[in-house]
């Protein structure tokens, strides 16, 4: 497990899950790359403003099971964005270090 970031309070782990976001610039599907309880980065070559709203929804157990949360853009760069969720996802709120199993899209 990489050290934990500057950047993020809650640990975060490697993800390969598709989303489905809203902000200004319209609705898109695009990759998550990494994900924690307090928020996650989306991998994409689009342009997203920083400090806007944002609504993202992904399966995060199961497949069949969509989360849907808000927060913001706090970060957009050529790779992607990162979003701060506007509450902690608890279910993903890591005391020991150890997340529980999430979806990837290659277990499709």
């Amino acid at each position: 497990m990489k050290p934990q970031s500057k950047r993020h309070k809650h640990s975060r782990r490697t993800s390969y899950i598709i989303a489905k976001y809203t902000v200004k610039e319209g609705t898109h599907r695009d990759i998550i790359k990494n994900i924690g309880a307090g928020g996650l980065f989306v991998r994409t070559s689009r342009k997203i403003a920083e400090g806007q709203p944002i609504i993202i929804e992904f399966p995060l157990f199961r497949f069949d099971n969509t989360v849907k949360v808000s927060g913001r853009v706090v970060r957009s760069d050529s790779n992607g964005f990162a979003v701060a969720f506007d509450e902690l996802l608890e279910s993903l709120k890591s005391n020991t270090g150890q997340f529980p199993e999430i979806v990837h899209e290659i277990n499709r």
